[in-house]
């Protein structure tokens, strides 16, 4: 039986747990409402140049001027993004740290990586996916191949004789590719690059025969006449080049790769703060700044809310982890 004193202690308990409960989402919300109060870092794990840094500093001068603070870019490239991600894991997650995200850390690295320092799921606030962009099957101006049924009809002919490059091991690029040669049951060797651009400078030499990459890589080098596309990875063709059948298109039904950006933020960070983030980057994706960088890429802005951002990451980490085990990588 309780005594005086521990009954009076007790009722204090559940006062005060009342009371903080209470208090904890109008605390919440008082965040919302007085971020931000200083800069906004956007950390992104490549170098300057590349086409996820270049669209990083577009959002970065849209939200600026939306959210009436500094934002900046702060390149940590390294280890395929892993040292960028890994920085926004540590943060304090009070929404002045945020990562723009690519496929290849996010939904790749787990499944290439044993420990790559971070959970792309458990370890981030999923903010909103930004851009969305298709892969482009490309071979030199002067190849022979001007279908997708010409490469794979002779690769089928001349096993091991065709081959690809890509930008590395385990990337995007590298992996889709292995996707497509399984769906066409064709034999192409691959021919990893320390880079993409190293890989694409072979190509239009024709020291190589077929790559398969994304627009902001690519697409610069079709528009002067100096590669062909076979074929588009998206689910429908791409506007610029209406001509151009998806791969789905040509044989392969449901394949459908894509390379994409997604705002985070570390895990924990308060939900009045994601829903200003979402609204400011929603609104951010409508200028007309943003969207010429996108379309520069070959890439669409997509928006949603954090909710549709988690189910999609989930979603990727499963299929890019299926890819990466039919491609035999094994984690290392």
């Amino acid at each position: 039986m309780h005594t005086d004193s521990s009954r009076r202690r007790f009722l204090g308990q559940c006062a005060a747990a009342a009371t903080a409960a209470s208090l904890a989402p109008s605390f919440a919300w008082a965040q919302g409402d007085t971020y931000p109060s200083r800069p906004i870092r956007i950390v992104v794990g490549y170098p300057p140049g590349q086409t996820v840094d270049t669209g990083a500093r577009a959002l970065s001068i849209a939200l600026a001027d939306i959210l009436g603070k500094p934002v900046f870019v702060d390149n940590k490239a390294g280890a395929n993004g892993i040292l960028g991600a890994q920085d926004v894991r540590n943060a304090a997650p009070d929404g002045y740290t945020l990562l723009l995200g690519t496929s290849g850390q996010l939904a790749i690295n787990p499944s290439i990586y044993a420990k790559p320092g971070y959970d792309p799921v458990k370890d981030f606030a999923p903010v909103m996916l930004n851009g969305v962009g298709r892969l482009y099957v490309v071979v030199p101006a002067a190849s022979p191949f001007n279908t997708l049924a010409d490469l794979v009809a002779y690769a089928k002919a001349h096993p091991g004789k065709l081959n690809y490059g890509s930008g590395g091991r385990g990337i995007t690029a590298n992996l889709a590719m292995e996707m497509l040669k399984k769906a066409a049951g064709a034999d192409i060797v691959h021919v990893p690059y320390k880079g993409s651009s190293a890989a694409l400078t072979d190509l239009i030499g024709s020291q190589i025969d077929v790559m398969m990459d994304a627009g902001g890589l690519v697409l610069p080098q079709v528009r002067q006449g100096k590669l062909k596309v076979l074929g588009v990875s998206s689910k429908g063709r791409y506007k610029e080049l209406p001509q151009v059948p998806t791969i789905a298109e040509q044989g392969y039904p449901g394949f459908e790769v894509a390379s994409w950006t997604a705002v985070l933020a570390p895990a924990a960070t308060p939900p009045a703060v994601v829903e200003k983030l979402n609204k400011a980057l929603l609104q951010a994706q409508r200028r007309p700044d943003v969207i010429r960088s996108a379309e520069t890429s070959g890439s669409e802005l997509e928006g949603g809310s954090p909710e549709q951002l988690k189910a999609f990451l989930v979603a990727e980490n499963r299929k890019w982890g299926e890819a990466a085990r039919a491609a035999g990588v094994t984690p290392e």
